[in-house]
């Protein structure tokens, strides 16, 4: 069985002021899990036909070790508590402290009368958990936005309750700064629209928009606040203090529909403000650069202009226009480089091509094309955390199949992923690949979870995935990866939720079944090269999802679920158990092993191991090793500088890789098109050889590709963005934004830290009209209907593809 993409028809989806919604990183310190209804979900037979084979390595638990972990292991019973979704978060880093808040999902007019919400706390890591819902006056407590979390390691906590609008001129908050042992309660001035956002270093400053597209600013933990403007549509916090936000001119309707916002921004809280572009339809700031999508004249396609001096000047990046029904996605980036997506030309194409960014953001290069691309912001787009300048993404091909493939250094150069040694291909297939599910299959409910992989745990990826041509829907296996995604191991058969403890050296996992209640946990302690199982209850339970303190460092988890109660009614149940007391050595230096990252061990010595211009050796524990990091380990790093190589570059703007050759080759129509490339006056450095070093490469020596002087220099004209008005400073009213979108039907806060998507659509905020449509990724019961031969003549998306080889490179 395979995928192929299929129509489904219109789908709705928010919008950010009629041109662009994002794709936020998810929140590490919350999480939340609902009961699903037993017999409504999707009919999906536990089976792997079809799929390749492997066997599980699983071997049993000693009485001694199943009698210690038992007696540490806490189960507490939600008596009574009838939500349908609990909001876990942790409050602070080493705190052990847990809140968990229970909401209904029936409407809320309901509950008002003596308020339905249940909030509890728990201050051992999950181990027992107290009702603490006097704290709050037992208000009703908003389901969708209704708990925030400061930024880093602080303590402070805000609880936004749900009260009727039409009854009260204000809403309410409950504000904590000992991490929910006390809450204050704060009437404020104007009804949220959505969850109040903190500033990302400094937890005092909050800033949110009201219900009626006011922006709100307090700088005292919500104490006090003040209006700052009117009208605002989407806000962002910049650099220092700089707050940006969008905004409808006066007596304007529609404006973000038709491009007519102005871009503001304010250093002084909403004092004063500054107008640095008008006429804008979205804007976006992620990795210190700031972009706005603008149409420079009026039915002519948008196009991405970019500031990297926090909104002083702005420069035309060069990338592909796009029309009405095309869309930009920043899909990552950070002060070096930006990864970028570009909807392909035409209606409904599902992909794109992702460009590169240099470090002004503002020239762009071809990385990979036919990227796929889904209707509602998901995108297979990952980046694997555990291992510097890796991604993995998912590609369309022609004939409707959908592979994986992956990238090591930052987007240069792509290839499919490695067969698990341990995995045979099944028999149909003609080029046998490891293929990764992503968002598609995780929103599409294929995949219980995403792929897995943290900066503390080095080289560690864990992700459901296929073996075969493409990826396939039967039921998907695990497979881990522990050096970055070079060689992939098939560890479980069909879906688990997965989780990492002790900086890597201790996973588990728990079986994932829609009709099936688990009463087991598998934990591995060598990368999940074997298992072992342990029965933690004599009462099974539904599963909803584990829960552990973001970071990796703890050896504690949580399993939250639910059963039947003595009144037939499903009770909430979490199950903590403390590893700990199992893995009791500490490591010592004998337990470590010095691994140098990105090594083929064939290659010359003198570059083995150079990705970016330098080398990294890790201090990393050993796979047999049984022991424990411990809470106090630090990832322990050693870096070489390494001379630079052909690797070391990539092809400047207007320049490809030849398909045949690694060389870069100028594209016919470039001198056509330099007349938008004006940088101080002239053409910049474009008179290079076709070669620019990859952003953030550190390499020394070596390899200079030489200069072709002067080939395209050229004057041009003072380098004035049409986008910008003169700088206007503006005395504030109140105070600064965040962001409004569809305020009838619901409200997502904007925080631009992972990705922004500007979207080229032209929307009707307010009647939820089509954005466009998506593809469904349908079962194909019978293997015959689709070519098992993906990409003719051994090429893929116009780049050579070598199958057969350890270097399957996608040039």
């Amino acid at each position: 069985m395979n995928w192929t993409l299929l129509v489904l028809g219109s789908v709705c989806i928010l919008v950010l002021g009629g041109d662009a919604f994002v794709r936020g990183k998810r929140n590490a310190r919350t999480v939340t899990f609902s009961r699903t209804a037993r017999g409504h979900s999707r009919d999906r037979r536990d089976t792997w036909s079809g799929q390749a084979q492997f066997t599980a390595c699983k071997s049993p638990l000693s009485p001694k070790d199943q009698a210690l972990l038992l007696s540490h292991t806490h189960e507490t019973g939600f008596h009574g508590d009838d939500g349908s979704s609990f909001t876990l978060t942790w409050d602070g880093d080493g705190t052990g402290v847990i809140l968990v808040l229970s909401t209904l999902s029936a409407p809320s007019d309901s509950f008002y009368e003596g308020g339905s919400t249940r909030l509890y706390r728990s201050d051992d890591y999950g181990k027992s958990f107290h009702d603490v819902s006097h704290a709050i006056n037992n208000t009703f407590i908003n389901k969708e936005f209704g708990i925030s979390a400061g930024p880093g390691n602080p303590q402070q906590v805000i609880l936004t309750a749900n009260l009727p609008f039409t009854e009260t001129q204000g809403g309410v908050i409950f504000t904590s700064m000992d991490a929910g042992v006390t809450f204050r309660s704060v009437q404020l001035p104007f009804h949220p629209a959505q969850a109040i956002q903190f500033h990302y270093q400094d937890p005092q400053y909050l800033a949110v928009i009201s219900i009626d597209d006011g922006l709100w600013l307090s700088q005292d933990f919500g104490n006090s606040w003040s209006e700052v403007h009117e009208g605002v549509h989407t806000f962002t916090w910049g650099s220092g203090i700089t707050l940006f936000f969008s905004s409808s001119p006066k007596g304007t309707v529609e404006a973000a529909r038709r491009g007519e916002l102005i871009l503001r921004r304010t250093q002084d809280f909403g004092k004063t403000f500054t107008t640095i572009a008008n006429n804008i339809f979205s804007f976006g700031y992620i990795g210190g650069f700031l972009f706005t999508s603008v149409m420079e004249k009026l039915g002519s396609p948008r196009v991405i202009y970019v500031s990297s001096d926090q909104g002083d000047h702005f420069k035309k990046a060069q990338l592909p226009s796009a029309t009405t029904e095309q869309f930009y996605s920043v899909l990552d980036g950070d002060e070096d480089m930006i990864f970028m997506h570009v909807d392909n030309p035409g209606e409904d194409t599902y992909f794109g091509t992702i460009y590169t960014s240099d470090d002004r953001g503002i020239l762009y290069s071809k990385s990979l094309e036919r990227h796929l691309f889904g209707g509602e912001g998901k995108s297979d787009f990952t980046n694997v955390t555990s291992l510097r300048g890796v991604y993995l993404t998912n590609i369309l091909e022609e004939d409707g199949r959908i592979r994986s493939v992956i990238t090591f250094d930052r987007g240069g150069r792509w290839r499919f992923l490695k067969k698990p040694e341990n995995v045979n291909c099944p028999e149909t297939s003609k080029k046998c690949n490891l293929h990764i599910h992503g968002e598609h299959s995780h929103f599409s409910g294929i995949t219980p979870m995403l792929p897995l992989s943290e900066p503390t745990a080095i080289g560690l990826v864990i992700a459901h995935g296929s073996v075969g041509d493409s990826i396939s829907a039967a039921r998907p296996d695990v497979y881990v990866s522990g050096d970055g995604g070079y060689t992939w191991w098939g560890t479980l058969r069909g879906p688990h939720h997965y989780s990492i403890l002790d900086s890597g050296g201790l996973i588990v996992a728990v079986e994932a079944h829609r009709d099936r209640q688990i009463s087991s946990i598998k934990f591995s302690t060598d990368e999940g090269q074997c298992w072992k199982i342990f029965n933690f209850t004599d009462h099974p339970i539904f599963l909803a999802g584990l829960a552990s303190e973001p970071g990796t460092k703890t050896m504690n988890i949580s399993i939250f679920g639910y059963r039947p109660d003595d009144d037939d009614q499903p009770m909430w149940v979490a199950v903590t158990i403390d590893f700990e007391h199992l893995l009791t050595r500490e490591c010592d230096e004998q337990d470590y092993v010095q691994w140098l990252a990105h090594s083929d061990y064939d290659s010359d010595p003198e570059t083995d191991g150079c990705l970016l211009g330098y080398k990294e050796t890790f201090r990393r524990l050993k796979k047999l090793s049984a022991c424990r990091n411990g809470r106090g380990y630090v990832v322990s790093r050693q870096q070489r500088p390494c001379p630079c190589t052909r690797e070391d570059y990539m092809c400047e703007y207007g320049f490809y890789h030849h398909e045949n050759t690694s060389e870069c080759l100028l594209q016919p129509d470039f001198l056509n098109q330099t007349k938008d490339i004006c940088f101080n006056g002239e053409l910049d450095d474009l008179q290079s050889s076709g070669y620019r070093k990859i952003p953030g490469d550190k390499c020394e020596g070596g390899l200079s590709p030489p200069k072709k002087e002067d080939a395209f220099r050229k004057l041009c004209g003072k380098d004035i963005s049409p986008i910008s008005s003169n700088s206007q400073t503006e005395r504030s009213p109140g105070m600064l934004a965040v962001i409004v979108v569809c305020t009838s039907v619901g409200v997502i806060g904007l925080v631009v830290t992972a990705a922004l998507i500007i979207t080229s659509r032209r929307i009707n905020c307010r009647q939820r009209s089509p954005a466009y449509r998506f593809s469904a990724l349908q079962l194909q019961e019978d293997d015959a209907c689709v070519s098992n031969e993906s990409s003719p003549n051994g090429k893929l998306n116009g780049f050579q593809v070598q199958e057969d080889s350890d270097d399957d490179l996608i040039e």
